[in-house]
């Protein structure tokens, strides 16, 4: 069991290392385009473990569970359950033989929120799909019990630049303590940026915090891209290579002691801009300014989790 616990933000809540059972508040409840991410390791003795998508969050009476899935190792046949628990009781389960986990084994397993219902993926591998019972819109919890090592969990947005996408989503994992998110972080872009590429970075704001900046570099040094966050005036703005700042109109979504999700997607013509799942606009660059981009570095008051491009 894991002892040390973290706490989570309003608008893309993550947290790490948590005690099970664990039972936390989904800001903003779900909708279709959210998705959750599952980090952590099943113990070698594990009988069986659940991950439940809740309506309240009480004691008693027992709250509606919209979405209850179940892995089971103990039995003859290992395999998953999932059902939905309505006004205090089970509906008819769904079952799938298949079990996707290993006791022994870390795993990353990814809930996708669609329109009628939850996809999950586990490794990166589609396991399967269960089709809502109760309206997505009620469920504002989740629990998870049992017999799992909790390292991870991510409340995120999928690119919010893509519309009628039918590809399963990427889910980067969590470098919890990893010396390649330090801060100051770089990345060295060996091809520059193209059209569709996506630079994601995940990670969580610093009790005091002063600013908050990532730029591109070109293979000169120069600095054409910069995206700065001041916490002391409450701007999000893009600097250009002359110092001139061009305010985002939008709202700050930094907050100290949160997580945050920042996506970078390289258009032609520029740059477009998602922060916490939120399209907040585009600045424009030249295409062969974004082919000479050769390093991604990110300074401030902030600590990383995820950094891919």
């Amino acid at each position: 069991m894991m002892l040390k616990t973290e706490s989570f933000c309003d608008d893309c809540p993550c947290t790490v290392h948590h005690v099970v059972p664990y039972v936390t508040t989904i800001f903003g409840g779900l909708r279709a385009g959210k998705m959750v991410m599952l980090q952590g390791v099943v113990p070698l003795a594990a009988h069986r473990f659940q991950v439940d998508f809740q309506c309240g969050c009480s004691m008693h009476p027992r709250p509606d569970i919209a979405i209850h899935f179940n892995p089971r190792f103990h039995t003859t046949k290992p395999h998953v359950i999932c059902n939905t628990l309505h006004a205090g009781r089970w509906q008819a389960e769904a079952r799938w033989p298949r079990l996707a986990l290993q006791r022994g084994a870390s795993f990353l397993i990814l809930f996708l929120f669609a329109n009628e219902e939850m996809k999950v993926s586990v490794n990166g591998q589609h396991f399967l799909h269960y089709p809502y019972r109760l309206p997505l819109s009620r469920v504002d919890t989740l629990g998870i019990f049992g017999d799992i090592l909790v390292k991870a969990v991510g409340f995120l947005n999928i690119n919010p630049f893509v519309e009628g996408g039918s590809e399963y989503p990427v889910g980067h994992p969590f470098l919890l303590t990893s010396p390649r998110l330090e801060v100051p972080c770089s990345r060295v872009l060996p091809r520059g940026l193209w059209p569709g590429q996506v630079i994601i970075l995940r990670g969580l704001v610093l009790p005091e915090p002063k600013d908050f900046t990532l730029s591109l570099r070109d293979e000169a040094a120069r600095i054409p891209v910069t995206l700065r966050a001041s916490f002391a005036d409450r701007t999000l703005a893009w600097i250009s290579p002359w110092g001139q700042k061009k305010l985002i109109l939008a709202p700050f979504l930094f907050y100290p002691k949160r997580f945050f999700e920042v996506l970078l997607l390289c258009q032609e013509g520029g740059l477009k801009l998602a922060l916490n799942g939120q399209g907040l606009g585009a600045t424009s660059l030249d295409q062969q300014v974004l082919e000479r981009l050769r390093e991604l570095r990110i300074s401030g008051s902030v600590q990383l989790y995820c950094v891919h491009s």
